[in-house]
């Protein structure tokens, strides 16, 4: 970890960028269950989509805390 802050110059921007890998996992895994329920019951999209979203903003959410908070 100390050799990539050697190379980038600074070991905050490593904890953002880690962050924001985490929230983008987050949110693929969200809208890939999200894809599967709704291919298992169709009828229901309505109260997945709006779960999913809920999901995705608050992993979107710990990617801007990594952003302002780390960096």
């Amino acid at each position: 970890m100390e050799i990539l802050a050697e190379i980038t110059g600074n070991m905050k921007s490593i904890q953002a960028g880690l962050g924001c890998f985490g929230a983008a996992i987050g949110v693929g895994l969200a809208a890939m269950k999200a894809t599967e329920a709704v291919g298992r019951n169709p009828d229901a999209s309505g109260k997945i989509l709006t779960q999913s979203i809920i999901g995705m903003a608050l992993a979107e959410a710990i990617a801007f805390y990594a952003l302002f908070l780390g960096g």
